[in-house]
């Protein structure tokens, strides 16, 4: 009996032991790991402020269009340690892309994507940017021109008196590009009748070609490209094409017409701006520049992409330096005289014109 008892004593003794062990470890590993967290929360919080999140609203998924405001919302959350963030609602979820401009107005997000060309009649300086064939080469030049209008007098003064808001940065989207199904338009001539989408300036450039045109947005382009509601649509090259799958259903695509884009900010509330604390306004502008870089690497990583499988699925259309020289010529200057007389008596708008190749130099 006494050795039985011994034996459970020590087995006792030995499960104690193993016990506190297991809580000393416990103990150390709790303060490690607090150690840990204290040190994460102050490299996180790099810049401290009040709790605040923003309301972004944007159509569609996400994709190389809003790859720039996924990187602030990134960017910010991490640097003010979760106090800072912002939202991003996608597929239309707080309102139509038609009513962006009225929801910020009405408070009911604080920014949002905004293309010009989808409300023209709501920002008319703005539209000068979606002229065709305007000089813009490359994405950096691009970049110096829209940001040049968004900050003009008469294009920012119009915005800021009717909605309240401030373009803070462009989406920066890419030349314009056909992809169709049918007959494919090896000339220009052959767009002649063809029913097309398109936007803005590009649109009056397609009219010159003797194109009808539909101005449908983003997302009804699928199903009428697919029903024959229309022949062509236009898209920033290439990478809006395979967000909206009209890869899946066109049979041919061109790809050196070129003939402009469309300005689709990024615009914000400047009540709100005005209520960010200096240092969150600092941040955003660390932001923008993370963000632009998102851009440029999202497009060009989709051009990459798509162009090798298109090449061998669909037929590509190139046209000649000729007959491109000749687009401009009707569609070019002929457009930027109509815009300027359309809007002479509203503002000055050869000066907002002439402030597009003043920026492009």
């Amino acid at each position: 009996m006494r050795r039985k008892a011994k034996i459970q004593t020590n087995r006792e003794e030995k499960r104690m032991s193993w016990m506190g062990k297991v809580m000393v470890s416990a103990v150390a590993g709790a303060a490690i790991l607090s150690g840990a967290a204290v040190v994460s929360s102050a490299s996180a919080a790099d810049v401290s402020g009040p709790k605040v999140t923003w309301k972004f609203n944007v159509w569609g998924k996400s994709r190389a269009f809003t790859k720039d405001v996924e990187a602030w919302a990134k960017h910010v959350d991490a640097k003010t340690g979760g106090n800072f963030k912002i939202k991003i609602y996608y597929g239309d979820q707080l309102g139509g892309k038609k009513q962006n401009l009225d929801n910020i107005k009405a408070g009911v997000f604080q920014a949002s994507k905004v293309c010009w060309a989808y409300h023209a009649g709501k920002n008319e300086a703005m539209t000068v940017l979606n002229m065709p064939f305007l000089p813009v080469a490359d994405f950096d030049a691009q970049r110096k021109v829209s940001e040049a209008i968004h900050k003009h007098p008469i294009a920012a003064g119009e915005i800021k008196k009717k909605w309240g808001i401030m373009a803070f940065s462009s989406s920066n989207l890419p030349q314009y590009e056909f992809m169709g199904r049918g007959d494919a338009p090896m000339k220009l001539g052959d767009f002649k009748g063809m029913t097309v989408r398109a936007l803005g300036g590009i649109a009056d450039a397609m009219r010159r070609l003797g194109s009808s045109i539909s101005t449908m947005t983003a997302t009804e382009v699928y199903q009428a490209l697919d029903r024959g509601a229309a022949d062509a649509v236009s898209f920033p090259s290439t990478y809006a094409h395979s967000a909206y799958k009209i890869d899946e259903v066109a049979e041919w695509f061109t790809s050196n017409l070129a003939p402009g884009s469309n300005d689709c900010p990024n615009v914000m509330s400047i009540a709100a701006w005005n209520k960010l604390p200096p240092q969150y306004q600092k941040l955003m502008m660390e932001a923008k520049e993370l963000g632009y870089e998102a851009l440029r690497n999202a497009y060009s990583s989709k051009d990459k992409e798509n162009l090798p499988k298109w090449r061998k699925h669909l037929t590509e259309v190139k046209y000649t330096d000729a007959e491109l020289a000749k687009f401009r010529k009707v569609g070019g200057q002929p457009v930027y005289d109509a815009w300027v007389a359309k809007y002479k008596d509203k503002f000055d708008s050869k000066a907002v014109l002439d402030a597009v190749f003043a920026a492009a130099k």
